[in-house]
């Protein structure tokens, strides 16, 4: 499927839910939304920010771009293949500013409005069309493994060059840099170092060295999909405590991987997660972060909770995220009409099979 043929079936699909909803217009804002819509066109400018300098408008008889003046020329050549969907999505412009004009030609004439961020008399998006962008078509799945490869081989380098006495600010300015470097933005780089890694789940990083083993987290997209994983590095033999920490967060991901099949339920996979804690005798781990789900368009499209209402579907790609104290596990996975498959597992790092699926291990650079 080319990158038209991809956006076609979109479109045929929002325009699906617009008639059972008896709606005219569908508002299409996010960046995650627009880069679903335009098969990994990019709206963003400002990273921190959900909605772009663009949104996606599908009527039932046409769709465009509805962007202004000063993006439309930069947007037609670098994110929506120089002219290639021209026909089926080209791109309308209106004067840079004028809110006025942008709302009239996004609603015209509709009463009744669709939306991923519905505005005053908008409706939202229906689940069905929800559980379309978590199940990704083939060539979006082509794409995901571009961005996972990539993302793991910065990851790699930068972990390859690390030294105890550089700080968590230069692993994170370098994860960076690596991920740019390769046509990524970095939308999350989490480090934590010796004293701060059985801190905090979530450490943003410090201007403190590493010393003997650190952890770096990234979450980088390309194409608007968001590839997630951890990795960490020893620059001295690990502590019995740590060793084990790590073996406990490898077993509960194995129990919750062995569960992820089509059509299990995240909140059934949320209960699998809960009880391998327990069997490790860790029952508070989860609570102490959050366990991962679906990714996709965001780094997480739905979350594993008690109260999850998703089930998993072949096209999913899956980000577990299993912690304790000290130790983390965390990679892209897709599932596939095969079974599972790492997307962001560099062959140059440290790993072995654990059921058969080959996992990381921590870099052990001792002495270095």
């Amino acid at each position: 499927m080319n990158r038209r043929e991809e956006v076609e079936t979109k479109l045929t699909w929002v325009r699906e839910a617009l008639a059972q909803a008896g709606a005219e217009t569908c508002r299409l804002r996010g960046t995650d939304w627009f880069a679903w819509a335009t098969a990994g066109g990019s709206s963003t400018v400002l990273l921190t920010a959900e909605t772009g300098v663009a949104e996606v408008v599908v009527r039932p008889e046409e769709a465009f771009v509805l962007t202004d003046r000063i993006e439309a020329a930069r947007l037609t050549a670098e994110e929506l293949g120089g002219g290639e969907l021209d026909a089926v999505l080209p791109v309308r412009a209106v004067p840079w500013g004028d809110g006025q004009a942008w709302e009239a030609a996004a609603r015209e004439e509709a009463t009744r409005i669709l939306s991923d961020r519905p505005g005053p008399s908008e409706a939202p998006l229906p689940p069905e069309l929800e559980a379309r962008k978590r199940i990704l078509l083939p060539s979006e799945l082509d794409r995901f493994r571009r961005v996972g490869r990539d993302a793991a081989q910065a990851v790699t380098e930068v972990l390859f060059a690390a030294t105890p006495d550089m700080t968590e600010l230069d692993l994170a300015g370098e994860a960076s840099a690596a991920l740019r470097r390769r046509g990524l933005e970095d939308a999350l780089a989490l480090v934590a170092g010796e004293r701060r890694l059985p801190l905090y789940r979530h450490p943003t990083p410090q201007a403190e060295p590493l010393g003997s083993v650190a952890m770096l987290v990234v979450c980088a997209r390309g194409h608007g999909l968001v590839a997630s994983l951890t990795r960490f590095v020893a620059f001295a033999p690990l502590p019995a405590e740590l060793r084990a920490a790590h073996a406990e967060v490898s077993a509960v991901e194995a129990a919750v991987l062995a569960a992820s099949r089509p059509g299990a339920a995240l909140a059934d996979l949320y209960g699998v997660l809960a009880q391998a804690y327990r069997d490790l005798g860790h029952p508070q781990a989860l609570f102490e972060h959050h366990q991962g789900g679906i990714a996709g368009y965001r780094a997480r499209e739905a979350i594993a909770t008690p109260d999850a209402s998703v089930t998993l579907s072949a096209g999913n790609v899956l980000a577990w995220n299993p912690s304790v104290r000290g130790a983390k596990i965390e990679d892209t996975i897709a599932l596939t009409g095969e079974g599972l498959e790492v997307l962001t597992l560099d062959p140059r790092w440290p790993q072995a099979p654990v059921n058969g699926l080959d996992r990381p291990l921590v870099l052990e650079r001792l002495g270095r």
